[in-house]
């Protein structure tokens, strides 16, 4: 066995006994950096593919050689414990220095137990859910030989032909910023002070910095364009807020920013970045990012090459940019050896934060893994989490449905396993999951019988329908016609009482690059929904989808719809809980429905114009609206019914003036009205009347998750404090402006429960 020089315990006694006023950390580093050539300190910044699971169009080869010759930091996509220790013994036993490299991985809403697409997540409100998703996920991931998960996507957008959105938390900037917190407490650890301590906590990444969820025309890697009082007020703050709460690492948004790649932007990633946050972890490309750069017409290989390492970029993802040029451009003059050192030592400083050179396998527990992993436990808390994310868009007495008679099953994402843990669950056991037609069977088992028909194809377009169902999460196109399935289908809801209708997008219809133009339910399947309803049975529209959709006449003609987004591994249970009434559903809208495509980007935070629709009105001449369709969205930000009512009392406000510095608080009172249990996301928004600047109409501020048992009373209180007033202003400063300020409390964005107060 070779010789390892640099992670072995005396080596650290040896350091920890230097004098100086260094850290451990720093004078361990500091010794290895010693040793190394420019070559081994340039392959600590190279990041290629392992291969085992393809999330873009490159790959490398040669790595187990490349390792051996110390060109590599860390690999991704490589999945199983015993994998990853074979390959870290490479780096460990066989490298010249023996550095131990990262291992990461897309897990990105759960591991193996695949939790509800972040979206569907966003909408249970629970903070708590949202972190025990990470940690549960972080302890499947960490056992498995994973130190690194390329997670949470903050990215605010407001854009719903935009596949990623699905990948995200919606339109709301606060919302935003408490989900980023969560996630990153959920993976590091709960104690900032103490993150990535422990075996089972591993690298938050923060992606995509910046801006990239506000691509022009919702085509992904496309152009954003924003000014910077809009990138400070509503684009930046969840980003800031994932590092506020330790995240170690953060991923290089594709997009522009003021018309530089954010790759190669030193003032996003230097100014910004570690200059006004002081953020001390390291930066990595997004896939192929270094070499993307060429593209967007920036310079050759070796100039962008050069461009992101100076700007403050510290591993590359793939491209192989800094293997290939930075060593040339060192000999050139065109990079400094400072340059290549203090991106080196982030890497290195990762490294040991995760004590990787006191024990390079730490990570690789196979044993721990094969309890842990997709055990009964995990997917129990999953099909919990699940329930509590699906919202409940309409209800005409319908549900809950009794076990008893005959349910018509009908759609073609009623008898799909692949489908369900939903886009970007790369770890997934695709061929485990239960179908929506056996969770429902199992749950009415002995009670009622389930009749399935297909119903239809995904779309009528065999090219589109191969094109949204890549990776493995094919439907099994049927060859019979259109009328055919129909036909069949409708003999099924003939015997049925009710028909429960699974339809909507397949899981590849949303992420990256699955963007859409036309974002209603597919042509087939929307024939076959009117058919259905045309029949005069009750009809319960299961939708899944990872993103808003138009809606409009499912809206005013079905009589039930659940949306149930892509719930993970434990879907088809979940479904059959909230169905049937074991669990009364929850979820709010993290966001807005269009009517109509034309009018994206909608969202509730809009500011006013100076010609508005005046409230309650369609069309008037000269003023900001359409004439074919009115400005609201079909379902607002905020919005989910439930099996139950809640009442809200009037808000009262502790103060209605308060002086600069100030807080004060807001309060309702939310009665359960109803005749079962459920549970209220109460939300409170501000409105700053009057600025400097132009300010949002409303902006989320507070919310609270209720439970209430019927004809039970809470009072909910929201202090309201200087942070929550202050914006940023056209010079960039984070102020509370006095004059006056609308509260309001309710059950969306809509609410128009409000109080006001001056701040002087």
């Amino acid at each position: 066995m070779k010789k390892r020089l640099f992670f072995i315990g005396a080596l650290c006694m040896a350091l920890a006994s230097c004098s100086g006023g260094k850290s451990e950390m720093d004078r361990f580093i500091d010794e290895l950096m010693g040793k190394m050539t420019v070559e081994e300190k340039i392959g600590q910044l190279n990041l290629p593919v392992a291969g085992d699971i393809v999330t873009g169009q490159a790959k490398s080869s040669n790595v187990s050689e490349r390792i051996r010759k110390g060109e590599v930091g860390g690999l991704f996509n490589l999945k199983g414990a015993e994998k990853i220790r074979d390959v870290q013994r490479i780096a460990v036993e066989e490298s010249r220095l023996g550095i131990p490299i990262l291992f990461g991985m897309d897990v990105i809403h759960g591991y193996e137990t695949i939790f509800p697409i972040p979206l569907g997540l966003s909408c249970s409100w629970d903070m708590a859910a949202v972190e025990q998703s990470a940690r549960i996920a972080a302890e499947e991931a960490s056992a498995d030989g994973i130190c690194w998960t390329f997670s949470p996507m903050v990215d605010v957008s407001r854009d719903a032909r935009w596949g990623r959105v699905s990948e995200g938390s919606g339109e709301d900037t606060f919302l935003g910023c408490r989900i980023a917190e969560a996630m990153v407490r959920g993976y590091q650890g709960p104690d900032k002070e103490t993150q990535l301590t422990e075996d089972d906590q591993i690298l938050a990444c923060v992606k995509h910095f910046a801006l990239y969820g506000a691509p022009e025309a919702g085509r992904d890697y496309n152009t954003v364009d924003m000014s910077h009082i809009r990138m400070y007020n509503e684009y930046f703050p969840p980003y800031k807020a994932a590092i506020d709460a330790g995240a170690a690492s953060v991923m290089a948004s594709f997009n522009e920013v003021d018309g530089v790649p954010a790759t190669g932007n030193s003032w996003l990633m230097t100014d910004v970045l570690r200059k006004q946050w002081g953020f001390d972890g390291f930066v990595v490309t997004d896939y192929t990012g270094i070499y993307e750069m060429i593209a967007h017409g920036v310079g050759d290989f070796e100039s962008v090459s050069v461009q992101a390492l100076k700007a403050g970029i510290d591993m590359d993802m793939v491209s192989e940019g800094f293997v290939v040029n930075v060593k040339n451009a060192l000999d050139k003059g065109l990079v400094s050896m400072k340059d290549i050192d203090t991106a080196c030592r982030r890497i290195l400083e990762a490294k040991y934060r995760l004590g990787l050179f006191d024990d390079p396998y730490k990570f690789c527990r196979a044993e721990e893994a094969a309890q842990e992993v997709y055990c009964q436990e995990h997917r129990d808390i999953a099909r919990k989490i699940a329930s509590e994310s699906f919202v409940l868009l309409k209800n005409e007495n319908v549900l809950p449905l009794k076990k008893q008679g005959t349910i018509g099953l009908i759609g073609p994402l009623a008898e799909t396993r692949s489908n369900m843990p939903g886009t970007w669950s790369v770890a997934a056991r695709f061929d485990v999951p239960k179908t929506i037609r056996e969770g429902l069977t199992e749950a009415v088992a002995g009670k009622a019988r389930v009749l399935y028909a297909k119903g239809s194809n995904l779309v009528s377009d065999y090219d589109l329908e191969i094109r949204s169902t890549m990776f493995g999460r094919e439907l099994g196109r049927d060859n019979r016609t259109d009328a055919q399935l129909l036909n069949e289908a409708l003999a099924v809801a003939r015997q049925s009482d009710v028909i429960v209708a699974a339809l909507g997008e397949a899981s590849e219809m949303s992420g990256e690059s699955s963007c859409r133009t036309d974002i209603g339910i597919p042509d087939v399947q929307q024939k076959l929904l009117k058919a259905l309803v045309a029949t005069g049975k009750p009809v319960v529209l299961v939708l899944f989808n990872g993103r808003p959709l138009t809606l409009n006449w499912e809206a005013e003609n079905v009589p039930a719809i659940l949306d149930v987004w892509f719930g993970g591994s434990e879907t088809a249970d979940a479904v059959a809980d909230v169905l049937f009434g074991d669990v009364n559903p929850s979820g709010k809208l993290t966001m807005s429905f269009p009517k109509n495509v034309g009018q994206i980007p909608l969202y509730y935070a809009a500011k006013n114009t100076g010609r508005p629709l005046l409230e309650g009105r369609w069309f008037e001449k000269f003023r900001s609206n359409y004439l074919d369709v009115d400005n609201d969205p079909l379902y607002p930000f905020g919005y989910g019914i439930s099996y139950t009512t809640f009442e809200y009392s009037p808000v009262t406000i502790s103060a209605t003036e308060v002086g600069k510095g100030g807080s004060l608080t807001a309060e309702v009172t939310v009665t359960n009205t109803g005749k079962v249990a459920g549970k209220e996301v109460v939300q409170m928004y501000l409105q700053d009347v009057v600025g400097s600047t132009t300010r949002p109409l409303r902006e989320l501020k507070g919310f609270e998750k209720v439970a209430l048992e019927p004809g039970e009373s809470r009072t909910v209180t929201f202090e309201i404090t200087p942070e929550l007033m202050s914006h940023y202003n056209s010079n960039l400063e984070f102020v509370a402006e006095p004059g006056e300020f609308i509260v309001s409390v309710g059950p969306d964005s809509r609410t128009k429960n409000s109080a006001s107060f001056m701040l002087k």
